[in-house]
């Protein structure tokens, strides 16, 4: 039977304080002009089942084509980092259900090696979908759950005897600032060592309209996950949003190199937020700036993770050079 770690049991962990984080988030954001939200907040239940649709979309090719390579890639990415001799620790960054994470346990496995699995997530909900996924798939994993925002609150790596494999897919490094990717880059590779190894998946730039379609779906899931972020006000801030005055849109911004999402006022209205002591008076066409994809290139995911304090040894592409995954070791 697969084992959750009594240091990382699930249920005794300190919650991280969703609330006082949001009320934070909701004053430094939507008070500033363009406004904002941070892309963690999009991540409720709701909103973590609405990502999981999401990535079961035709538009949406970067969970397939990721699965893919990892797919046929999995054994050379699992025997770059251990021989087989020393156990091997699997710490995910953003795990989400670890559904693509299973194709690498399941490589490990086959070697017969103790496995330990450590999924990281802002969402308790996300993990405890991880933590199913992996406890029905492979019984002799070990698994240390771990809900953090490791973005602000970095974790501590305990001391490991064997190797380490960490893992940030689904283009989740997107998601930041080149300066934001970097220290979460940083933070992770200071806790490495030459014989662990760093997989990172990062979408790439294509043409426009692919890029657009994937974010603008046409059955409306992206559209329902994204407004889903204002359900989340109305419900944890007692906030009036009302939803029907807001409509999701995707833009390329080709100078950033990002697809951005926005939530557009359609109307001119005022909206209260009571916990945050908020009242906001939104123009017609005036947006709240939700959500970045930033698109790499080969130089631009070189400069990214050497300047994060990694040496890329290999990358895969798919066939149409749309996404990569890449594996690099620490430099020092």
């Amino acid at each position: 039977m697969t084992t959750l770690s009594p240091l990382f049991d699930l249920g005794s962990q300190p919650l991280i304080d969703a609330r006082t984080e949001l009320i934070r988030e909701v004053l430094d954001g939507l008070r500033s002009r363009p406004r904002t939200l941070k892309p963690w907040i999009l991540y409720d239940d709701l909103g973590s089942r609405l990502f999981e649709q999401i990535t079961d979309l035709p538009e949406y090719y970067p969970t397939r084509t990721e699965r893919s390579l990892l797919s046929r890639h999995a054994n050379a990415i699992v025997a770059s980092v251990t021989d087989g001799s020393q156990p091997l620790r699997v710490v995910e960054l953003g795990a989400g259900s670890a559904s693509k994470t299973c194709l690498l346990l399941a490589a490990a496995t086959r070697l017969h090696l103790d496995v330990v699995y450590m999924p990281l997530d802002v969402s308790g909900d996300a993990l405890d979908l991880a933590c199913t996924n992996i406890q029905n798939s492979f019984p002799e994993v070990l698994i240390e759950p771990m809900v953090v925002n490791y973005v602000d609150s970095p974790p501590q790596l305990e001391e490991f005897e064997g190797s380490t494999l960490a893992l940030y897919l689904g283009t989740s490094i997107g998601n930041f600032t080149p300066t934001e990717s970097r220290t979460i880059l940083r933070n992770l590779g200071s806790q490495l060592t030459r014989q662990d190894a760093f997989l990172l998946g990062t979408d790439l730039v294509k043409d426009e309209s692919s890029l657009i379609a994937a974010y603008q779906d046409s059955q409306g899931v992206t559209a329902a996950f994204n407004l889903n972020i204002l359900n989340r006000l109305n419900r944890e801030l007692d906030a009036d949003f009302d939803l029907s005055g807001f409509r999701h849109c995707a833009r390329w911004n080709s100078f950033e190199s990002r697809i951005e999402m926005h939530l557009e006022s359609t109307r001119s209205q005022a909206i209260q937020i009571p916990a945050a002591g908020l009242k906001l008076d939104f123009r017609t066409g005036e947006t709240i700036h939700t959500e970045n994809s930033y698109k790499f290139t080969d130089e631009t995911i070189r400069a990214l993770l050497f300047d994060s304090g990694f040496a890329p040894q290999m990358t895969w592409k798919d066939a149409r050079q749309w996404y990569a995954l890449t594996l690099s070791h620490t430099c020092e």
